[in-house]
C-alpha cells in the first residue's frame, strides 16, 4: 500500500502529512478520506483545475494523463512539469510526496 507524503500547506494540512491508500486509488480520493480536504470544485470529474498538485516524488509511477486533463492543466495556477490533476492521478505500488499549490483557480475563496 502506497503512502502519500504531503508536505506542509497553509489551508489544508499545515503540519504536512502522511496517507496510506490503495494503489488504484485517486490522490484526491486518498487526501478526502484521510481529513485533507483539498479542493475539488467539479467532484473530481475532470473538469476543473482546484484539485491540482505538483508530485515532487514519485511522478513516473502515476497513470499517463490523457488529452482531457493535460487541456485543463495548462490553466491551473503553479503548473509544474510534475503537475497533475489528483482526481485523475491513480496510485501504483510508489510512494509519493505531494504539494498542494498555494492558490488554485479558485484561490479567492468566501473565508478569505
Amino acid at each position: 500500500m502506497p503512502i502519500i507524503k504531503i508536505l506542509p500547506h497553509a489551508d489544508y494540512c499545515p503540519e504536512g502529512a502522511s496517507v496510506q491508500a490503495d494503489s488504484g486509488t485517486s490522490i484526491c480520493e486518498a487526501l478526502l478520506e484521510h481529513g485533507i480536504e483539498v479542493e475539488h470544485a467539479c467532484e473530481m470529474s475532470c473538469a476543473c483545475t482546484t484539485c491540482h498538485v505538483v508530485v515532487r516524488e514519485g511522478f513516473a509511477s502515476l497513470n499517463a494523463m490523457d488529452e482531457n486533463e493535460e487541456d485543463l492543466l495548462d490553466r491551473a495556477w503553479g503548473l509544474e512539469p510534475n503537475s497533475r490533476l489528483s482526481c485523475q492521478a491513480y496510485l501504483a505500488q510508489t510512494d509519493l510526496v505531494v504539494e498542494i499549490p498555494k492558490y488554485s483557480i479558485n484561490h479567492a475563496k468566501e473565508k478569505h
